[in-house]
């Protein structure tokens, strides 16, 4: 029984790294030249963060109703809406940059989010049936999954200009034409190959082994919110999620355009974000070790030093292309993976099985909504002063993690598992 439920849990794994690696880069080839777009399509630099920020705040709303569908018929319908959400605002976006319309990228931008709404939640999905002491590291395994999708992704950026010619499509959109069919495979993998459904099966064995019968799954994130707020444990993972990928995009949707600015070429530009990528993903089955074994609050604070060494580099770094730059940005993704992985899984362990989807979804919509509220702040920033203030500013709020973990108790290593 046991050999059987491992061989699942490792199938349900590896589906979900090859969606991961499909979706991220339809997400990441369009997220290095989003900011351009956008500058170039509404013709101030002062709109740049809108493309990003609506990105950000379509995956917290999109976030909203896959969190029910989830709870109501499983993690693949769910994921499969998000990718197709996504591929369908790749499209949107393709025609925005060809008649030049602000309002339709701004809208297929919120449906762009999609994309990030579900590899988001594909790592909550690596947990439903991971076992308590392997959660963390099943659940960064799916993280690490983006590294190879989200690294080509960026760097399609420069290939896509003749391909956008060839085509008759302005140069700026031709890496959505990459994220379309990424997202496209993406959709593909999940309704195929994502059998059985982990959330499904974790409800089934749990009745069979007494341990759920009669139980009802929640998915609405308002509940969500009530359940993480009357657990500290619970509430430490959210403020860590949140905080964290505020910083993380607030940061990085606008390194683009401060890179541009200073004439740095389009490929530099991709490669700087690839890089950044690069150390939002590929460490994370690190981190994951690092927390199944030190606990997630240890990581959580380790994630605030490191964010907070990439901001000041970022702060110190000159307009165009500088190594401070590249190291800040590297440092800057992982310090993300830390919060991410560190948060998820005290958020996850933090809570009951049957108010997982609930509380899972309305983490990310707050995830969504710090993160957007940071990235519109941000084109304000950087367009009222400079690159370097905004760099500043987010380093408060790298330091509010590392506050947040140590005023709050954590019983144990790590805090034990509800369900």
């Amino acid at each position: 029984m046991l050999a059987e439920r491992a061989a699942t849990q490792r199938h349900v794994v590896r589906s979900l790294v090859a969606s991961q690696m499909l979706g991220g880069v339809g997400l990441s080839a369009g997220v290095a030249v989003g900011a351009l777009l956008a500058e170039e399509v509404s013709g101030s630099a002062k709109y740049a963060g809108l493309g990003g920020t609506f990105q950000v705040l379509g995956a917290a709303l999109i976030a909203i109703p896959m969190a029910r569908l989830m709870a109501a018929r499983g993690r693949r319908p769910g994921l499969a809406l998000g990718y197709g959400l996504a591929a369908v605002g790749a499209v949107g976006l393709i025609t925005a940059g060809v008649i030049r319309s602000f309002p339709l990228l701004l809208v297929s931008s919120l449906l762009f989010g999609g994309a990030t709404a579900s590899n988001s939640q594909s790592r909550y999905a690596a947990a439903d049936l991971a076992l308590p002491d392997r959660r963390a590291r099943d659940l960064s395994i799916v993280v690490w999954a983006t590294t190879v999708g989200s690294v080509l992704g960026p760097n399609l950026v420069g290939p896509s200009a003749p391909v956008a010619e060839a085509l008759g499509l302005p140069r700026l959109v031709g890496p959505f034409a990459f994220s379309l069919v990424g997202l496209v495979l993406a959709v593909g993998v999940i309704l195929l190959r994502l059998r059985p459904d982990p959330l499904v099966e974790a409800r089934r064995r749990r009745i069979a082994d007494g341990d759920g019968d009669g139980e009802h799954t929640h998915g609405s994130v308002v509940r969500g919110l009530r359940v993480v707020a009357a657990r500290p444990v619970a509430r430490l993972g959210l403020g860590t999620l949140a905080l964290g990928h505020a910083v993380m995009v607030s940061v990085m949707v606008m390194t683009p355009l401060h890179m541009a600015h200073g004439r740095a070429d389009l490929t530099v530009i991709g490669f700087v974000i690839s890089i950044h990528v690069l150390g939002m993903f590929a460490f994370s089955p690190l981190t994951g070790m690092a927390v199944d074994r030190f606990g997630g609050r240890a990581v959580a604070i380790a994630g605030s030093a490191i964010l907070s060494t990439a901001t000041l580099l970022a702060a110190a770094s000159p307009t165009g292309e500088s190594w401070t730059l590249v190291v800040g940005l590297f440092l800057l993704g992982l310090g993300w993976s830390c919060t991410l992985v560190s948060g998820s899984t005290l958020l996850t362990n933090g809570v009951p099985a049957a108010e997982r989807p609930g509380a899972q979804g309305a983490a990310d919509v707050l995830m969504g909504l710090a993160a957007g509220g940071g990235g519109a702040i941000a084109g304000v920033i950087v367009d009222r002063a400079s690159f370097h203030a905004l760099a500043l500013t987010s380093l408060g709020f790298a330091v509010a993690i590392a506050v947040l973990a140590l005023t709050t108790r954590v019983v144990g290593r790590r805090p034990a598992p509800v369900a």
